[in-house]
């Protein structure tokens, strides 16, 4: 099973070695050629960005390395986990609201996309169906009750992986 960050993660690596085998040699020819390399930014820039391109390469490619390695058949399959969907009910305003646990590279608040390394994902994590969960939104603690739960199979088996 491959997971769709890994996509995302390779693509941003792809990306990350053609500007550090592409563009940065032809910038730091272009800077070169101009002559005194010891007064001159653009030169400078260049190495830099190259320093930079260079680190982000060997981060993504631990980073891809890390996730392939995850063995998904030891995520909960009962409650919630890396992966997990969950519909939460505000119990006091009866208002619904959807969590998505997963990967840090992934997290995104306002579409309710959370990792599990922050205070409510670790909350979120091990919860069932019909777990009461209490929350900290904005120093307001909140009490909810998991509606639903879909994991990472439930996901997976669904899509015909």
């Amino acid at each position: 099973m491959r997971l769709p960050i890994i996509d995302k993660l390779e693509k941003a690596l792809m990306d990350s070695k053609r500007e550090l085998e592409v563009d940065i040699p032809k910038a730091l020819k272009v800077a070169t050629d101009m002559g005194d390399l010891s007064e001159n930014a653009e030169y400078k820039a260049a190495k830099e960005r190259q320093m930079f391109l260079e680190s982000r390469v060997s981060q993504l490619q631990k980073r891809i390395s890390d996730i392939v390695s995850i063995d998904i058949n030891r995520i909960p399959k009962d409650r919630s986990g890396l992966g997990s969907m969950m519909l939460l009910k505000d119990l006091d305003s009866g208002e619904e609201k959807t969590f998505n646990l997963v990967f840090p590279e992934e997290v995104d608040p306002e579409k309710g996309k959370i990792s599990l390394a922050s205070p409510l994902g670790k909350a979120l994590l091990g919860k069932m169906e019909g777990d009461d969960v209490e929350l900290n939104f904005n120093g307001k603690q909140l009490e909810f009750e998991v509606l639903q739960v879909t994991t990472i199979h439930d996901t997976i088996n669904n899509s015909g992986h």
